[in-house]
């Protein structure tokens, strides 16, 4: 017996110490048993001085099992004792694996090499977070327990689908050698360095993506443009120069019908002769048909001339024949016929979407308005830009694929095989094109789960390094009315779709997506508004947790959420191998060798 209970307030105990402190082992964070008749209520120690500690109730042992949380308190008749190795078991979890279901994390900073084993469907089944400043571990944390999946015990997580967003390329090497543990494991990497590619060129096959996608890539800032978006997706089938849209009559009345109606509003549009001229016959050289055309032929009674012909200005600066002009363009036109939604079954490039939507915004009267021509054109520039920029490489997908065939091509090895772990090393971009490459795949993957009859039955986890400058609190809720890792951490767990963010400024997340994880793995934090945010959104932070984050050496972290009983502390082996992301060797390289 340790002492006697001289105070309860809440869920803090004070005890009257009976035993010499002096001559024992550090016992701050110990548990300890107050024992009443059979009761068994289960404390931590907090603080303690040379006769009193103080001591926080963390739940109950009943019929051999460990209950968190606070139903009953101890009675000031309890005695009390450091708990056992039996009872701190059914806390902290067996040592040993005995089955598949678990795998290893740690070892406890309290209880000397005690190892720290957590549930894999505990753990991997909801969102989780591991937070920390630079410095302190956290690249080393997440390599080591993706290492651990592989390595824990002698089941293989074969159907393993684990994708990283790596944001300096740092894992390549701590999971490089995964195939050593069995010829069954394998790791892919896409590069996004175009100059010198250290992996397989990302490739995204541009058909696949949907307004939302392309409203990302080309930064849209208003709903407006979102129109001229997805009209531009609906033309690139029908304007694009393919031997199946030549072949289609109805294809064919519906390019002409788009045409003649952009034609229509340049000739309607009350500018003086030339610039009216001049807008036709620059629609009219990029796109055109076979019967709509700047040569098509104009038949009069005795004569015949093409369409260039009749668009001559005269010397008073009229087009003579601008009635004959709308009348033949006014042929061309079919009421009640629609665009059709595209179907992602006809592929295409940058330069066809370029075209497409330089023709959706002609058709938005970019050509007469200037207050549509501020909003509308900047997504133009934006799209040429991108053109004319080696990210273009990313979407220059030369075979015509569908997204589950995608999908299944990014978990593929080149030989074949099934990968487990997919790196995206998005080092080589800024974090605008960063940004939304992780929203695009990560949104591409979330629809796949969606709409997969099996629900559940493939899960993807997703894990985003430095997710403070992708998962954000932006303009996508008022843009498309939702963010992708907001919609996913609300949603995302029963179609199997997991987020695993790592973060050194949880302040910048998405407030929505912090609150959704289950799990945390936190690491020294100092910022003290970081320290106040993850108090504030974590579930069951205490002033003492917070307090300890400040103080934690470099490896060790505080774990806790639906995967642990109670907040531990524990310790993370180092990987093995290490990432990339030990800091500059400063003294070495000012004075050299040694």
């Amino acid at each position: 017996m340790i002492g006697n209970i001289i105070d309860i307030l809440d869920n803090v105990v004070t005890v009257k110490l009976a035993i010499d402190v002096t001559s024992q082992t550090n016992l701050i964070n110990v548990h300890v048993v107050f024992e009443d008749d059979e009761k068994k209520i289960i404390g931590e120690i907090q603080n303690i001085n040379i006769d009193t500690c103080k001591i926080v109730i963390v739940g109950e042992i009943i019929n051999n099992c460990f209950l968190p949380g606070i139903n009953k308190k101890p009675s000031f008749k309890s005695s009390i004792r450091i708990i056992n190795m039996d009872e701190l078991a059914l806390i902290l979890g067996d040592q040993q694996i005995k089955n598949n279901d678990q795998i290893y994390l740690g070892k406890s900073t309290v209880y000397n090499n005690y190892r720290i084993n957590i549930g894999i469907n505990d753990f991997f089944s909801n969102h989780f977070a591991i937070l920390g400043n630079t410095g302190s571990g956290k690249s080393f944390t997440v390599a080591r327990l993706i290492q651990n999946i592989f390595t824990s015990n002698t089941y293989l997580p074969v159907n393993a689908n684990i994708f990283i967003f790596d944001a300096y390329g740092e894992y390549t090497h701590a999971f490089s050698n995964i195939n050593e543990v069995s010829k069954a494991l394998n790791y892919k990497v896409y590069t996004t360095n175009v100059l010198n590619p250290d992996g397989e060129l990302l490739k995204i096959p541009l058909w696949l993506l949907g307004v939302d996608d392309i409203a990302l890539l080309l930064d849209a800032s208003e709903t407006a443009q979102l129109s001229i978006i997805e009209k531009a997706l609906k033309l690139v089938p029908i304007l694009k120069n393919s031997e199946s849209s030549n072949d289609n009559k109805d294809v064919t009345k519906l390019r002409n019908d788009i045409i003649a109606r952009a034609l229509l509003d340049i000739l309607k549009s009350g500018k003086d002769s030339s610039k009216i001229r001049d807008q036709i016959v620059a629609v009219l050289t990029t796109y055109h048909s076979n019967e709509l055309n700047l040569e098509s032929q104009i038949a009069q009674p005795g004569y015949v001339r093409t369409l260039r012909q009749c668009l001559f200005i005269d010397k008073s600066g009229k087009m003579q024949e601008m009635e004959l002009v709308v009348d033949f363009i006014t042929s061309f036109i079919v009421e009640g016929l629609e665009l059709p939604d595209p179907k992602g079954d006809i592929p295409y490039t940058l330069k066809d979407l370029e075209l497409a939507l330089d023709f959706a915004l002609i058709s938005e009267g970019i050509l007469k308005s200037d207050k549509v021509f501020d909003y509308a054109n900047v997504l133009s520039v934006r799209l040429h830009s991108l053109i004319n920029s080696n990210y273009s490489l990313f979407f220059d997908y030369d075979t015509m694929i569908d997204r589950q065939s995608y999908i299944a091509s990014l978990l593929t090895t080149n030989n074949g095989a099934k990968s487990q772990i997919v790196n995206f090393n998005i080092n080589y971009v800024n974090d605008r094109m960063a940004k939304s490459i992780t929203k695009i795949i990560s949104k591409m993957l979330f629809d796949f789960a969606v709409t997969n009859s099996d629900r559940g039955k493939i899960p993807f986890h997703i894990i985003i390094e430095e997710a403070h400058r992708y998962v954000q609190m932006d303009r996508d809720e008022q843009l498309l009315g939702y963010n992708i890792f907001n919609r996913i951490t609300k949603e995302g767990r029963k179609y199997g779709i997991l987020l695993g963010l790592i973060t050194q400024r949880p302040s910048e997340l998405s407030d929505t997506c912090i609150s959704q994880c289950s799990n945390f793995i936190i690491l020294r934090t100092l910022h003290p508004k970081d320290l106040t945010y993850i108090k504030e959104m974590v579930p069951n932070m205490s002033e003492e947790l917070v307090s300890k984050l400040k103080t934690l050496q470099p490896g060790n972290a505080l774990a806790f959420g639906s995967a642990f009983k109670v907040p531990v502390a524990v310790e993370i082996d180092r990987p093995n191998p290490e990432p990339l992301s030990n800091n500059s060797d400063i003294c070495r390289i000012w004075y050299g060798e040694k």
